[in-house]
């Protein structure tokens, strides 16, 4: 088999096919990088890696970065029978980028489906917040790019949680705060917008023109020239590039058996 790309919607999403040994040779690597960066989002149809080669693979486009808790291989469920903190991810199920409490976030997740949901649903949707910034008036991008975010963690419970149990309130706010540019202002010289549920206020903005101006935005990223769903097969993985994406699954049942195994690539470039 030969390396072969074919884009899956015109602003979002590469299929990749290609011969497993040589994805894991890393002689497409460099290719895969540049189309990660480029795309957003890569997808690779029914390549069914093992734990052992979804590491290996992961390694061959970066530095392979583990979980907190020092795990290689991340269980992607919200059985709590198989993830004692499946109910952190519930916030998952909500736009967002995953690292904005860290100075420098991951670059991209890795995620190998596993089992499918047996009662329908758990999609992943993608959006592209580089191709969201670029169709903005220069107007706006003028106006955006003076403007400061804050991003916290314990945000994201209040979507799922409305009336949340204080103690539970407090563990989410450990995790932390960070203040964020609303645009980032990357090395490449592009630019994305630095959005999603951690987003929880615009600095020095009266609180209802800062609400109205995350919701709009989100709104705006998140229309359909700038999505791409993705409906899982088993063995299939995808990859995104978590500096210019947004993601969120689509609803399922927790009980529904949904499983997928998730690597990252550790980051490597700041918030500015």
């Amino acid at each position: 088999m030969t390396f072969t790309t074919a884009e899956l919607t015109p602003r979002i999403g590469t299929e990749i096919r290609a011969d497993k040994a040589e994805l894991l040779s890393g002689e497409y690597a460099g290719r895969i990088r540049e189309l990660l960066e480029q795309r957003g989002v890569l997808v690779f149809p029914k390549i069914d890696f093992d734990d052992q080669e979804q590491v290996a693979f992961t390694k061959t486009l970066g530095n392979f970065a583990p979980e907190l808790a020092g795990e290689i291989i991340y269980k992607v469920t919200l059985d709590t029978k198989e993830n004692k903190l499946a109910d952190y991810l519930k916030g998952s199920l909500y736009w967002h980028i995953d690292g904005t409490m860290n100075e420098v976030p991951i670059l991209a997740s890795l995620l190998s489906m596993k089992q499918l949901p047996s009662s329908g649903g758990g999609d992943t949707e993608f959006c592209n917040t580089y191709a969201a910034y670029d169709d903005l008036s220069d107007e706006d991008k003028q106006a955006y790019e003076k403007l400061r975010v804050m991003h916290s963690a314990w945000n994201t419970l209040f979507y799922y949680d409305p009336e949340p149990h204080i103690d539970v309130l407090r563990g989410m706010m450990r995790i932390g705060d960070r203040e964020l540019p609303l645009v980032w202002k990357h090395r490449s010289g592009r630019k994305s917008l630095v959005i999603g549920a951690t987003a929880r206020h615009v600095v020095d903005m009266d609180f209802k023109k800062s609400a109205e101006l995350l919701v709009q935005l989100r709104h705006w990223a998140t229309q359909p020239q700038f999505v791409y769903r993705h409906q899982w097969s088993v063995g299939d993985l995808v990859i995104w590039d978590n500096t210019g994406t947004m993601h969120r699954a689509t609803p399922y049942d927790p009980k529904s058996g949904r499983m997928l195994h998730r690597t990252k690539l550790e980051g490597e470039e700041a918030f500015a």
